[in-house]
């Protein structure tokens, strides 16, 4: 992300000035500097989206109680709910055993899609339980 600007601060692989270093050394991001991080109601499960952080925006996200992400498509941060109403309360995250997925435990406001669907994992179903081939949907002895 060496060179990615936007209005409110610049991205990039160098940890943030704010993330406090502990956290920053032991992320693994993407070459450009991204980490994605897996939104999820805390009291349901229900997975509401995915987005992508930066040292900058997760650093935000932990000092504000609000999710903030790096747009990708506009290349700038955005703090979730700001234009829709459809606030993100952040009430935990964590960082996956390989370091390199975020979970964000939110009270979601709203819809969480840009659609304006409540989940952006609604929509779309390529599988449901008891649906498939018709053949075996259990894991097979290969599977474990």
């Amino acid at each position: 992300m060496a060179g990615m600007t936007s209005t409110t601060g610049t991205t990039g692989t160098s940890p943030s000035r704010g993330l406090a270093p502990e956290i920053a050394a032991r992320l693994k991001r993407s070459a450009d500097g991204l980490v994605p991080a897996i939104a999820q109601q805390y009291d349901t499960g229900e997975v509401l989206m995915l987005g992508w952080m930066d040292d900058e925006a997760l650093h935000r996200t932990l000092t504000t109680g609000r999710c903030t992400y790096w747009s990708r498509s506009r290349r700038e941060y955005w703090v979730k709910g700001d234009t829709s109403g459809h606030f993100q309360w952040v009430k935990s995250v964590a960082l996956d055993c390989d370091a390199d997925t975020l979970l964000v435990k939110v009270d979601q406001v709203g819809a969480a899609c840009h659609t304006g669907d409540r989940t952006c994992f609604d929509a779309d179903v390529l599988l449901e339980e008891g649906g498939g081939d018709g053949g075996d949907s259990g894991p097979s002895a290969s599977d474990q």
